[in-house]
């Protein structure tokens, strides 16, 4: 069994950090949420700080919000760096910027550590279930490494390459995601302000070439208004932003890309910044002045 540091209990780590505590390991963790009180009841070891949970553990798991964050995690005052030695992995599975990913793996790898940035999909759903695709990357050695925990919260898991490549390819996800729940809104709105019953519409389009899973989770939720967040539109803008800022970079045009984030910036101005972001149809609902399944 593997002494496990797991930092960032939201709606996702924290059962991601379940999973593992029933599969044996030992998890140390940190704060005074509800989360780790409960982890902590169920046998893990609560820490005074960052720095402890690395000094702890073998493998330091990290699932929080954004770059920032995780730089803060790692860096700050007492924070995971400062408590690491040679042979420990560090294993950010939070959705970041793929250059700074490199850079904090280069900070780590100095101290004789590896890094794996380790990003998933799935939302709290995939995360409750233990199927989370998670996209991997880093050294092929410290993969094979961390593989039987990946194993535990994941289904689909994958060593794209470099340190990076995991977040570039979690931005492309991004980028999916977001251009099809836009898709998704579109043709069930079009379909509902022409006077079709949008459940039965998103019934007929699950047997043919149109269908998704998109279509068939969040389209259900757009017509039964059900907009609590599984993955809310705060973060998925922000996963936005990152693919734009990268997209600049590299000279690439991403128009659909850029639209989508202004439907999601909409529904921010409107108080739908924790909405899931399948709440993204709001803004469209907005501007037909229809809202799908009314008559």
């Amino acid at each position: 069994m593997t002494d496990i540091g797991f930092i960032g209990l939201g709606i996702m780590g924290r059962p991601m950090a379940e999973h593992l505590q029933a599969a044996g390991h030992r998890l140390f963790v940190s704060g005074a949420s509800k989360a780790a009180r409960d982890l902590g009841a169920a046998g893990a070891t609560a820490c005074k700080s960052f720095k402890e949970i690395a000094e702890k553990s073998q493998v330091v798991i990290l699932m929080v919000p954004d770059t920032p964050q995780v730089e803060s995690v790692l860096f700050g005052k007492d924070g995971v760096a400062e408590g690491l030695s040679k042979g420990k992995t560090v294993v950010d599975m939070s959705s970041i910027s793929p250059v700074a990913t490199k850079e904090f793996a280069a900070k780590i790898n100095a101290l004789g550590c590896d890094y794996l940035d380790a990003p998933v999909s799935g939302g709290e759903v995939g995360a409750k279930a233990a199927s989370l695709t998670i996209m991997v990357g880093g050294p092929q050695k410290a993969f094979d490494a961390v593989k039987p925990l990946f194993e535990k919260m994941g289904k689909n898991i994958t060593l794209i390459g470099g340190n990076g490549d995991g977040q570039t390819t979690k931005v492309a996800n991004q980028i999916i995601v977001a251009l099809t729940i836009e898709a998704v809104g579109e043709a069930l709105l079009f379909a509902s302000k022409a006077g079709a019953d949008p459940a039965l519409v998103r019934q007929a389009l699950m047997g043919g070439f149109a269908s998704s899973r998109i279509l068939e989770v969040h389209g259900e939720r757009m017509i039964q208004r059900n907009f609590k967040p599984g993955f809310r539109i705060e973060l998925h803008q922000k996963d936005l932003n990152l693919a734009l800022e990268s997209a600049r970079s590299l000279a690439v045009a991403l128009p659909n890309t850029a639209a989508a984030q202004q439907l999601f910036t909409a529904c921010v101005a409107n108080g739908g910044g924790a909405w899931d972001h399948s709440g993204l149809v709001r803004a469209l609902e907005q501007m037909a002045n229809h809202e799908i399944g009314s008559k």
